[in-house]
């Protein structure tokens, strides 16, 4: 019996020894095909960019006087030196002026701008797409032409109506953005190639939001600026305290993790810098006083009298309105102004990169710098907006000169009703009696 089961397993009919091996077979490729799929789909899951690391950019002269240091002392003291070499040149910018401190806005912002295209760039490799870059440049200009175009017409009104050509690009001035604005999406559409087809759509995508986060942002620093200089000062400065301050306190004693997105960043630092930032806040308004030339309005630095309500008692403080600005200005820097810094580095880890670019050592790009300044300055001009600003009388005369003869004179007559019937009127024509 045993010999005829050996028989039997020899003898076996061999289409279905074959019809089993091809099972094994497909079994195998199918197998293969799913671990193929799987790879593939954790390839593509994870999205690794072939995005170049930047090379190490640090002064040869840091290197060598830091060469007997740990890499994390070495990096505290490039960090160290370099932040204050960029402090002493933000008062230098701050001594020469506005229109200096225009002009490194906008060089900044074009920096960001290139920094975060060339990594889309890298990351697509859109090294054959045509016109990509330079359709990127363009809207680049032609979102700057609208922004300082309306900015110019605001705050210059009467300069350009001096001028007829200025006047006309003032009249026009959107219709003209709107038009160049359409050139570029007609070339955009006019370069679409059917093998590139998802991939030109994901840059022209990558290109808005980019102008939309960098552009449009940067532009509010130059509305605040306009507002006055402690508008400019103040938030950048709160920005840069809590940056440091957080740094110090999580190098020196940070236990404790914050977030996944930025795992050097901790509890002790965020909380260090919060209370740093805010005392900086109620500081801040002394330099102020000592360089009153900076200051937008003299009311805020003269003394209000406050009253609020503590444990049922009615209590009375006098504070200058400016600190309580600047209590809110350091609150949002160092309680929601992290988060713009979390984002980028959530942006970072999407695409596997350190930073976004390596312009400052230590520090990487600039826009590494200003990822928490642009969200500020977004606050900053809402906060303006809301708390501060009110009708601006230069404004409204600048609209009633461009009106025509009859709207001006039927204007005129309606205000001098109104200021009769309240009776403002005779007393003011006798005050200049």
């Amino acid at each position: 019996m045993t010999e005829l089961r050996h028989r039997g397993a020899k003898d076996t009919d061999p289409t279905l020894q074959q019809q089993s091996s091809e099972d094994k077979g497909s079994d195998s490729e199918l197998k293969g095909e799913k671990d193929g799929a799987s790879d593939s789909e954790a390839k593509v899951d994870s999205g690794v960019p072939e995005v170049p690391v930047p090379a190490d950019d640090t002064p040869v002269v840091l290197n060598k006087a830091l060469s007997g240091l740990s890499s994390r002392w070495k990096n505290w003291w490039i960090r160290g030196i370099l932040t204050l070499a960029m402090i002493s040149f933000f008062f230098l910018i701050i001594y020469l002026g506005p229109m200096v401190l225009m002009m490194i806005v906008l060089i900044v912002q074009i920096k960001c701008f290139q920094e975060i295209i060339t990594i889309g760039y890298n990351v697509y490799h859109s090294y054959h797409l045509p016109w990509f870059r330079t359709l990127s440049w363009y809207f680049l200009l032609c979102v700057n032409y609208f922004f300082y175009g309306e900015t110019v017409t605001d705050y210059f009104f009467t300069l350009v109506q001096r001028e007829e050509p200025l006047r006309i690009l003032s009249k026009y001035h959107r219709f003209i953005s709107f038009a160049l604005y359409l050139t570029g999406f007609c070339m955009f559409v006019l370069s679409l190639v059917k093998k590139h087809y998802r991939l030109q759509f994901y840059m022209f995508g990558w290109t808005h939001v980019t102008l939309l986060i960098v552009v449009t942002q940067s532009h509010l620093i130059i509305h605040n600026l306009f507002e006055g200089m402690i508008w400019f000062i103040v938030p950048i400065s709160c920005v840069i305290c809590n940056d440091i301050m957080a740094y110090m306190f999580g190098f020196f004693f940070g236990r404790t993790p914050l977030i996944k997105l930025s795992p050097k960043k901790t509890w002790e630092g965020f909380i260090g810098g919060l209370f740093s930032t805010i005392v900086f806040g109620i500081m801040v308004r002394w330099f102020f006083i000592l360089f009153p030339h900076y200051q937008e309005s003299r009311n805020n630095f003269q003394r209000h009298k406050y009253r609020f309500h503590a444990f049922l008692v009615n209590n009375t403080v006098r504070l200058y309105p400016f600190q309580i600005h600047s209590i809110a200005l350091s609150s949002f820097a160092s309680i929601v102004g992290p988060f713009g810094g979390f984002f980028a580095s959530g942006f970072k880890r999407a695409f596997k990169i350190k930073d976004f670019a390596n312009t400052i050592p230590g520090h990487g790009g600039i826009m590494d710098r200003f990822d928490c300044q642009y969200l500020m300055a977004t606050f900053v001009n809402v906060y303006i907006a809301s708390f501060i600003r009110g009708p601006n009388p230069s404004k409204v005369i600048q609209q009633l000169l461009a009106l025509r003869v009859d709207q001006q004179l039927h204007i005129f007559n309606s205000l001098k009703a109104h200021l009769t019937e309240k009776g403002l009127l005779p007393a003011l024509e006798g005050a200049a009696a």
